[in-house]
């Protein structure tokens, strides 16, 4: 049996643990909660420019801005789309499954996305990456390397723990301009979905360019299951996702080229902005049950180990009596 000093030396650490991880628990249950309000409150506003978006892109195709046309491969000469992908994680760790979950739908999704290429395989295809969040980049450096610098566009990191516009313009800017300089032909992300406390999903969304179809399985995907929003939505019989058939018409003036376009640009930095905020609350919700399961656990620990040294302190003092025992009876 351990001696009961180790024992208590093991008690001592699995204690001190205890209380780093609940006190790590107490800043990410503060940190998650202001973040799922946040997430929560942007909702209506993401819903609204979604709905919009939708509407505008069932507009003449001739007069919609540049992010909604598509772009397709050449068939005569056989130039490849140019792919980017985003990829959003955490810029640390102790999050439990929160950053892995999205790498496992990337690498699922590469899998599937050649055979979804209509016809032309990989070969077809330049990828290319941008990373936000400290995590997918070195995952993405460690999975594709660093030797071709194209392969990996761009990083973005330290938006810090509740992410503000003016952080998010940045990648809003960088996509757009990429976008309509045809540096990347389709834009694709892969992010994690707050559904509740103890669910987050990870999703992979098509955000460029901008149609009805891709926008409507997006609205469909981040309306809630539950809660007070969704009690709402059930009341009201609100449906965020618009007919087709029964489209707005509009009348914009001077100019609906210009109009549309500044437009277009301003609803895709909401959804891009609905992203990181449904991400930075996903990552705070699991990082506070990671650490509550990390406490757990210790407190766990610390009972066994607690038990494990009262046994071998009683077997030790056992012991002494009964060498006592033996002495006095050699000496009588």
């Amino acid at each position: 049996m351990e001696s009961p000093q180790n024992i208590k030396k093991r008690l001592k650490s699995v204690s001190n643990i205890n209380k780093i991880t609940k006190a790590m628990e107490m800043v990410a249950a503060t940190k998650m909660r202001k973040s799922q309000e946040i997430a929560l409150a942007s909702r209506p506003y993401a819903f609204a420019a979604l709905d919009f978006l939708a509407t505008v892109s069932s507009f003449d195709p001739e007069k919609l801005p540049e992010l909604f046309k598509k772009r397709e491969v050449n068939p005569v000469t056989g130039t490849g789309l140019r792919v980017l992908f985003v990829l959003i994680s955490s810029d640390k760790g102790l999050a439990g499954a929160f950053n892995s979950s999205v790498f496992r739908k990337f690498e699922q999704h590469m899998k599937e996305y050649p055979s979804s290429a209509k016809g032309f395989g990989a070969e077809r295809e330049q990828k290319f990456f941008v990373a936000v969040g400290e995590k997918a980049f070195n995952y993405l450096t460690k999975k594709y390397g660093t030797t071709d610098p194209l392969v990996v566009l761009k990083k973005f990191t330290q938006v810090g723990d509740f992410t503000t516009p003016e952080q998010v313009k940045p990648l809003s800017d960088f996509l757009v301009k990429g976008y309509l300089n045809k540096d990347f032909d389709r834009v694709i992300v892969v992010s994690t979905h707050f559904r509740s406390a103890l669910k987050q999903e990870p999703h992979v969304r098509r955000i460029l360019p901008i149609d009805f179809d891709h926008i409507a399985d997006t609205i469909k995907e981040i309306i809630p299951e539950r809660g007070k929003f969704a009690e709402l939505i059930k009341e009201h019989n609100i449906n965020f996702v618009p007919n087709k058939a029964n489209s707005k018409e509009y009348l914009i003036e001077p100019s609906a080229k210009e109009v549309l376009e500044k437009l277009a640009e301003h609803l895709f930095f909401i959804q891009i902005y609905h992203l990181i905020l449904e991400a930075n609350a996903s990552e705070h919700s699991a990082r506070r049950m990671a650490m509550k399961t990390a406490s757990d656990n210790a407190s766990e620990l610390g009972e066994a180990l607690n038990l494990q040294y009262n046994k071998s302190r009683q077997s030790k003092i056992t012991t002494e009596i009964s060498e006592i025992s033996a002495g006095a009876e050699a000496l009588s």
